[in-house]
């Protein structure tokens, strides 16, 4: 075809080549002489040249997307050497069996990455479910079915031996199900063994009682062997009723939420010392201003009160020396919204083991014969209300306790409505 001359061929067989090449004109271009080798019947009009030698990538790539999205119905000078050819070919042809290959290709290129994506994201998915949301979902139904019933040793998840976070976090609950089964445990046991101790109290208070009656009637006998022995009885039965009372009243319910009010501290002090039975020899110093107000639940604070200083008037009682200073104090300040009372004595002092078990029930007393509740009973009613109870000083000669009561918040919103209400 290059060799010969255009109109060595015919009509059909230029309509042929060009249908197969998919051209409208096939030229040659030789030292700068330019020979139509094909050509259709009505040469088209050109819309845009192209140059095969002088395109680059980037011209390349906005000239295919181009086509891509706009072409289709343009018609394309492409010319360029073939080969190690000296000589220039040219083809007018369109673009829209260039697009139509592009689609296809495109649609082809979206098909295979759609498949790709999705083996990749089941491949993903099940490996999360086994490294993560598997062992989630594992722990969860243990943490559920161990709620439903936590005495049953079968619930108790099984870590699997893994050094992940995953495997931490297994590992820990397993072993937080465990002490919990086994507070649990304690916890019922102490109940049984609470219930009856607290059966056994019950009826040994009757009988101590009835023992206390008799003890008095030997205190008539003019004996004088009963005489010396009915005083250390009488003392021992008190302690025994002392203890039977102590024992099942910390063995109560729990003490109910605190219903705090805005109290005058002064006159809550007053009536602990109308209540105590104090000696003679002991002063009882009320040094709270009369205007001292406290954020409390008057019973609840009027028992700790009334513990710290009956503990206090009971250290002071146990010294027979007349000349010691026998003073108990009780006086409060206000930090900010924080109430701090301070019951201070003037007594011996608390033990080291007593200081070591202040606030632990039957194990914190300081004397003889005590249970050591007041203090237990004490703290567990002021944590109730979100402050401390405290030994501050503890030596020869002194012994002060401080109680510090926060005031309750107050929400703002409330706190607003109630400053718009009119009067």
């Amino acid at each position: 075809l290059v060799q010969g001359e255009p109109a060595s061929l015919s009509r059909t067989a230029q309509n042929d080549v060009l249908m197969a090449i998919g051209a409208k004109a096939i030229a040659v271009r030789d030292g700068g002489v330019s020979r139509l080798l094909v050509v259709a019947e009505m040469p088209p009009k050109v819309d845009a040249h192209i140059d095969i030698a002088s395109i680059g990538m980037i011209k390349g790539m906005t000239g295919a997307l181009d086509t891509l999205f706009f072409g289709g119905d343009r018609m394309l000078r492409v010319f360029g050497p073939v080969g190690d050819s000296d000589k220039e070919f040219e083809l007018i042809m369109p673009d829209n069996s260039l697009r139509n290959a592009m689609l296809r290709y495109s649609r082809n290129v979206a098909f295979v990455s759609l498949l790709i994506s999705l083996f990749t994201a089941m491949l993903v998915y099940a490996a999360i479910d086994l490294i993560m949301i598997g062992p989630i979902r594992t722990m969860t139904r243990s943490m559920l079915s161990f709620s439903e019933a936590p005495d049953d040793p079968g619930r108790i998840i099984h870590p699997a031996a893994r050094a992940d976070e995953i495997g931490v976090a297994e590992r820990e609950l397993s072993q937080m199900q465990e002490r919990l089964q086994k507070m649990l445990s304690e916890q019922k046991h102490l109940a049984d063994l609470g219930l009856a101790v607290s059966k056994i109290n019950h009826d040994m208070r009757n009988i101590l009682a009835s023992a206390q009656l008799m003890s008095d009637r030997l205190r008539q006998v003019k004996d004088p062997t009963v005489q010396a022995f009915a005083p250390k009885l009488l003392r021992a039965l008190d302690r025994a009723v002392s203890y039977s009372e102590g024992v099942l009243h910390y063995g109560r319910t729990q003490e109910p939420p605190p219903a705090r009010r805005r109290l005058r501290l002064r006159q809550l002090v007053e009536d602990v010392q109308g209540l105590l039975d104090i000696e003679q020899g002991i002063e009882f110093v009320n040094s709270v201003e009369p205007a001292f107000e406290v954020d409390a639940d008057s019973d609840q604070l009027f028992r700790v009160l009334t513990n710290l200083c009956r503990n206090s008037v009971q250290a002071m009682a146990a010294d027979s020396e007349n000349a010691l200073v026998r003073r108990l104090a009780v006086s409060a300040v206000r930090l900010g919204s924080v109430s701090r009372i301070a019951v201070s004595d003037t007594g011996p002092g608390l033990p080291p083991k007593a200081r070591e078990n202040l606030f632990a029930a039957f194990r914190g007393s300081a004397r003889s014969g005590g249970t050591g509740l007041g203090l237990a009973i004490a703290h567990e009613l002021i944590r109730a209300h979100g402050g401390t109870v405290e030994l501050v000083e503890s030596i020869g000669g002194r012994t002060t306790f401080a109680v510090t009561i926060p005031d309750q918040p107050v929400r703002l919103d409330q706190a607003r409505n109630s400053l718009r209400r009119p009067a």
